[in-house]
């Protein structure tokens, strides 16, 4: 019983001290926190619903650490955008910009919801339109 209970302790004990000080992501922190900013502004191409702030795609690490290597090249976070946007497209923004190309992004979930609307409101129509016809034949017969 002692020898399970000090095993026990000992595999519990043991990881604690091979653990280490977690070690920033970067040595600056002025970059991080800028890279942080355009990554939540930017899209994961890989997951298409996550940021690349929050996705741990392959790829989505391989962006930010571009996007690191801009930062220390010196360009602006609009120039990063840019570069990104003519690379993989408007896609690859998570707000994308309104323009001919995007409009059916923006407006298509208002036309959707417009259309359920015109929808719903037919077939109530025509239900209420039947029953009442319904109705009046009952009250012939």
């Amino acid at each position: 019983m002692k020898r399970s209970v000090l095993l026990v302790a000992l595999c519990l004990w043991v990881p604690m001290l091979v653990q280490g000080v977690a070690r920033p992501l970067g040595d600056d922190p002025e970059v991080e926190a800028r890279l942080k900013a355009l990554s939540s502004e930017l899209r994961c191409l890989v997951c298409q619903n996550q940021t690349l702030a929050d996705s741990s795609a392959a790829l989505a690490e391989d962006l930010r650490q571009e996007i690191r290597a801009l930062i220390a090249q010196g360009l602006s976070d609009q120039e990063i955008i840019d570069y990104l946007v003519a690379r993989y497209g408007d896609f690859v923004r998570y707000r994308p910009p309104l323009k001919a190309t995007t409009l059916l992004l923006w407006i298509g979930p208002g036309l959707l919801l417009a259309a359920g609307v015109g929808g719903l409101w037919w077939v109530l129509r025509r239900r209420n339109a039947r029953l009442s016809d319904d109705e009046e034949k009952r009250k012939e017969a």
